[in-house]
């Protein structure tokens, strides 16, 4: 009698073993390390959520991290020139006020890329192709590169305001089409500053 009931036992506690063994498999545990395939049975939860995904992002913030990259790199290259060849404190002021915004949200958008897992922009890339966003082809920079004094200022705050006039109609394309929250809320930003800082720009101009 004992005899019959262990051996009901220890066919329950094989099937057992085969369900589990069945179950983990289907958890994708590879069979050597049954201890990483059973942690994995509670990872699924955690990494759906990781903090890349905070709302998602779709192909609208994609090409505003990729675009705002090289327009904000190259904003910095002409803000760079100011400090040897303009004239006029206020355009240096300026210049240094636009290096300090800008340099961080260059990092953020980097940021983002690389969590999306998406190619970052290599340096020096986007002179062509973007004037729509008020981008400085290389003959534009190099006409600012030979210029100083008072036509410096002026060749520097026309192309600015141009420069800045394209982040906006970015952000604002963002802001429409976007799905990822933070780039939304940066592109608010960029309208914000850069708006104020045309505005800045036209009066130093003599536009206002």
């Amino acid at each position: 009698m004992t005899t019959k009931r262990s051996l009901i036992r220890r066919a329950t506690a094989v099937a057992a073993a085969a369900t589990a063994a069945l179950v983990l498999a289907a958890c994708g545990g590879n069979g050597d390390d049954s201890g990483s395939a059973h942690n994995g049975h509670n990872t699924p939860s955690p990494s759906a959520s990781t903090p890349a995904q905070q709302g998602d992002h779709n192909a609208a913030d994609v090409t505003f991290a990729k675009g705002m990259i090289p327009h904000h790199r190259q904003a910095i290259e002409m803000a760079d020139l100011t400090a040897t060849r303009a004239e006029s404190a206020e355009v240096k002021k300026l210049a240094d006020e636009i290096k300090k915004a800008q340099d961080p949200e260059i990092k953020t958008l980097s940021g983002w890329l690389t969590s999306w897992g998406e190619q970052v922009p290599a340096e020096g890339a986007g002179h062509e192709g973007h004037d729509m966003s008020g981008m400085m082809t290389a003959e534009e920079m190099k006409q600012l590169e030979s210029a100083s004094g008072k036509a410096f200022d002026t060749a520097f705050l026309t192309m600015m305001i141009k420069h800045h006039e394209g982040a906006v109609a970015m952000a604002k394309t963002e802001q429409s089409d976007g799905e990822y929250q933070p780039a939304k809320d940066m592109a608010g930003q960029i309208i914000t500053s850069q708006s104020a800082e045309i505005a800045r720009m036209n009066t130093l101009l003599g536009k206002s």
